[in-house]
C-alpha cells in the first residue's frame, strides 16, 4: 500500500506524535541477518526488523534503507582466500542484493510497497539506483531499499549509506549495530570501555573509532548529516529515536 492507503487503514488511530526526523536513511549491516551466527539469512530477523520499519512507518516518516551482505560474502574477507578484491568487492554487492530482495518481500507481504534501487545493474532483479526516482518514490510513500553498495569496490556499505544520505537529503542515519551506541573501545570483549551519548565527527575520526569507517564519518561531516548508533535488537528504538528520546550515540558537529 501507499501513505494514503496506509493512512486511511488507520484513520481509526491518527498519530499526533511530531517527528523529529522525516526521511531517514536506516543502515543496515549483513551481519544483523545472520542473527546469533552472524552468517546465513535468519528468516526471523528479517522478520523482527521488518516491524521495527513498519512500526517507523506508520509514524509518517519516509524510510530508505541501505543494506550490507556480510552475512554472504565480505570482499575484504575473500581477498585472504586469493580472489581478487575488485572480484570479491562485487561479489559482497551481489550478496547485498539478496538481503534487500528477502526483506523487500516481507515487507510486501505485510502490505507496504517496497522498492529496492541496486547500484550494480540488475534489471531482471530491481530498479536501476537513479537519485530523482528514489526521491519520488519516498514522497510517493513507499520503502526504498538501497543495494549494491555505491556500485564501486573498495567502498563499504557504510560509505554507501552516508553517500546515499547525500543525495537524497535524508535527515538522519540511523546506524543499527547489536550494542547500544559508540564506546571508546569494543563493549563486547571490554567491560570497562565507555559509551559515549553524543560525540562530534572530529572527535570520532580522531579516537579512530571501528564502527563505521572513517569515508563514511567524513562525508557526513562535510553534509552535516547527524548519525546516530543504536540497538537494532531492542524492539522500539527506531520509533523512539523518531520521536525525539535519546537513544543510543549521536554523532554530530
Amino acid at each position: 500500500m501507499d501513505r494514503k492507503e496506509n493512512e486511511e487503514k488507520q484513520n481509526s488511530t491518527p498519530k499526533e506524535e511530531k517527528l523529529k526526523y522525516k526521511r531517514i536513511l536506516l543502515k543496515l549491516s549483513g551481519e544483523i541477518f545472520g542473527g546469533e551466527k552472524k552468517f546465513g539469512l535468519e528468516p526471523s530477523v528479517f522478520y523482527e526488523i521488518a516491524d521495527e520499519i513498519v512500526e517507523a512507518y506508520n509514524l509518517g516518516a519516509e524510510i530508505s534503507i541501505v543494506v550490507g551482505g556480510g552475512n554472504i560474502i565480505r570482499g575484504i574477507t575473500a581477498e585472504k582466500t586469493g580472489i581478487d578484491r575488485t572480484t570479491a568487492d562485487y561479489m559482497g554487492m551481489l550478496a547485498t542484493i539478496i538481503n534487500a530482495l528477502f526483506l523487500q518481500e516481507i515487507l510486501e507481504k505485510k502490505g507496504y510497497q517496497c522498492r529496492v534501487m541496486s547500484a550494480v545493474h540488475t534489471p531482471a532483479l530491481c530498479e536501476p539506483y537513479i537519485r530523482r526516482r528514489a526521491i519520488r518514490h519516498l514522497e510517493k510513500g513507499r520503502i526504498v531499499i538501497f543495494a549494491g553498495g555505491t556500485g564501486n569496490p573498495y567502498f563499504s556499505t557504510d560509505t554507501a549509506a552516508s553517500l546515499r544520505a547525500s543525495e537524497i537529503k535524508a535527515d538522519v542515519i540511523l546506524k543499527a549495530t547489536k550494542v547500544d551506541g559508540v564506546y571508546d573501545s569494543d563493549p563486547l570483549t571490554n567491560k570497562e570501555a565507555v559509551k559515549f551519548d553524543e560525540i562530534s565527527y572530529a572527535e570520532f575520526l580522531r579516537l579512530n573509532l571501528k564502527i563505521m569507517d572513517a569515508t563514511s564519518v567524513t562525508l557526513c561531516m562535510e553534509r552535516k548529516i547527524p548519525i546516530i548508533v543504536f540497538n537494532i535488537y531492542q524492539k522500539g528504538n527506531i520509533k523512539r529515536i523518531l520521536l525525539g528520546e535519546k537513544v543510543g550515540t549521536l554523532v554530530h558537529a
